[in-house]
């Protein structure tokens, strides 16, 4: 897997990957993304603010993330274990379904870890919706645990954090 950060010329690519995830989730039960949410418009500004990062197998993007110090507001309801450290949340993993379960997903959070802590992140702390048990089940197993949860528009999500 090479990973780099998406740009303009990503954009119908990276659209295309949400896209089928979104087809494949809701196959699945799974309601947590829609046409509102994520949209070109936040792809787009997550390539323009140099937050979004592709990883490609065979030149084809595998997998899709987005690494920012920016938060929503109910982040303010985690009991986070480590409050004053140094942080950083992981927005939109998403894996293209033509490479699900192939361990694309945990490779990718471990590449997210090392990246992060190499540039002098403590923590790494992220939503997972409550009812994505794939998501669930790749967060328990990398060590993410629940601090608390928040209420959006698809539901409840739980609030995660790793200490790196």
């Amino acid at each position: 897997m090479i990973y780099s950060k998406a740009n303009v010329e990503d954009i119908e690519e990276v659209f295309s990957v949400f896209s089928n995830a979104i087809i494949g989730m809701k196959k699945a039960g799974i309601e947590q993304w829609d046409e509102i949410y994520p949209d070109k418009a936040t792809i787009s500004q997550d390539i323009n603010n140099k937050q979004l990062y592709i990883g490609k197998i065979e030149d084809k993007i595998a997998v899709c993330f987005v690494l920012s110090e920016e938060y929503d507001e109910a982040y303010k309801n985690g009991k986070w274990e480590y409050p004053d450290s140094k942080f950083i949340v992981l927005h939109r993993i998403c894996v293209d379904p033509d490479f699900q379960n192939m361990g694309i997903a945990t490779e990718c959070l471990k590449y997210i870890e090392k990246l992060c802590k190499s540039q002098g992140y403590e923590t790494i702390r992220l939503d997972c919706f409550t009812e994505n048990p794939y998501s669930q089940k790749l967060y328990d197993k990398a060590g993410y645990s629940i601090r608390g949860y928040a209420d959006w528009r698809k539901g409840r999500f739980e609030l995660r954090e790793k200490l790196l």
